[in-house]
């Protein structure tokens, strides 16, 4: 079977976890699957991502300034030609599945097979927090996306259940395949991990959130939680943020500012991906106050590495998490600080949830994340 993906669209550096599915699934595709075949479309500017990403992989290289993507990925379909990563040669190919993995839309009247991979919905729920033109390009192409596809990919059952209900998508042609966690991501030795935390000056016990600063990731309501175990409950960890700066990221800083916590919190930014094991192995507590979650990656991760988790009552996340985890709930700093020093104060249920989170996080692998996902195509090539 031949199989392209789409990444046309693709924007790296700005995806978060998407790009983290990405950077797990491809290569794995790549160098384990030999039944299959497969080309990656994308555009001129992320060709060199891809090539050193996997050498092996075959591109189609594509210049977007001049077409649409929907037009340049019909075109290509449409004439069946591949060119190859190092520009040796051209392969005639003619592609059986079309998977579009970043919840975006395939050309409506292609004829080729096509799988959407799915990840949230989040702008149903919380409008408020896309631009005007970022909320029209969702409704415009979400449902439409979702309806057209031969099989859709959902990242948890929370996101089935929303297809179901806000897109009317029949269930029988939505798979839930959760996403992954690397090998890398795992209980590391306390020397290299030191070393990390000193270059970082981590020199106190600290709670951690990775997350990019988007509105609903909650950062704010995590800091308000923040302030009250300082103030109540004579707090003298601190927290650490990383992650991309988007959106929220100078209401955020202004906000620890307003609330005295500069001493509290360090904002670290974006971090290489070899060092955010370290972050965990070293973390007392991983908190995750966000309010949307399709999956949520830095769940497994922070199991994965032993790290008790702390983490919202909604959407995918307790699902995730199973009952490894201590939930409470996202819109109240009260509960999220009464639950937050419940694990902080407590080593004998720390240990417990350590071992508890690594055995949930045997339950998701990339490789299975891999398997599962060539699985629909099958599905789809069949229909």
């Amino acid at each position: 079977m031949n199989v392209a993906i789409n990444m046309i669209e693709f924007n790296p550096g700005a995806m978060g976890g998407i790009e983290t599915y990405i950077r797990n699934i491809v290569p794995w595709f790549v160098y384990n699957d030999r039944g299959n075949s497969y080309t990656v479309v994308c555009n001129e500017t992320n060709a060199p991502y891809f090539s050193s990403l996997c050498p092996e992989l075959k591109l189609k290289i594509v210049n977007n300034k001049r077409k649409s993507a929907g037009r340049l990925l019909r075109s290509f379909l449409r004439n069946t030609i591949g060119v190859d990563l190092l520009g040796l040669g051209i392969d005639r190919m003619r592609m059986d599945v079309v998977h579009n993995p970043l919840t975006n839309v395939r050309p409506l009247k292609l004829k080729t097979p096509s799988v959407l991979t799915f990840h949230d919905m989040q702008h149903e729920y919380y409008p408020e927090f896309f631009t005007p033109r970022e909320l029209r390009r969702r409704r415009k192409k979400y449902g439409k996306a979702a309806r057209s596809a031969e099989r859709v990919i959902a990242i948890s059952e929370h996101v089935k259940q929303g297809l179901v209900e806000k897109f009317a998508v029949f269930p029988d042609k939505i798979d839930v395949v959760y996403q992954g966690c690397g090998a890398e991501y795992r209980l590391l030795d306390e020397a290299q991990s030191a070393e990390i935390g000193a270059k970082y000056a981590l020199d106190r016990p600290f709670m951690y959130y990775p997350a990019a600063t988007w509105p609903h990731k909650n950062h704010k309501n995590l800091l308000a939680a923040l302030r009250i175990l300082k103030e109540e409950h004579v707090f003298a960890g601190e927290l650490v943020l990383t992650g991309i700066a988007m959106r929220s990221h100078g209401e955020i800083v202004a906000e620890i500012d307003r609330l005295g916590l500069a001493g509290t919190v360090k904002v670290l930014g974006y971090l290489p991906y070899e060092e955010l094991p370290h972050l965990y192995n070293l973390a007392r507590v991983m908190v995750f106050p966000s309010l949307f979650e399709g999956f949520g990656i830095p769940l497994v991760e922070a199991m994965a590495c032993g790290c008790p988790v702390v983490c919202s009552s909604v959407t995918s996340i307790p699902e995730i998490v199973g009952d490894a985890g201590v939930t409470f709930d996202p819109l109240s700093p009260e509960d999220m600080a009464e639950k937050v020093l419940a694990v902080w104060n407590d080593g004998e249920k720390r240990a417990h949830m350590k071992q508890k989170g690594l055995e949930r996080a045997k339950m998701f692998s990339w490789e299975e994340t891999a398997r599962r996902t060539i699985d629909v195509y099958h599905r789809a090539g069949a229909c």
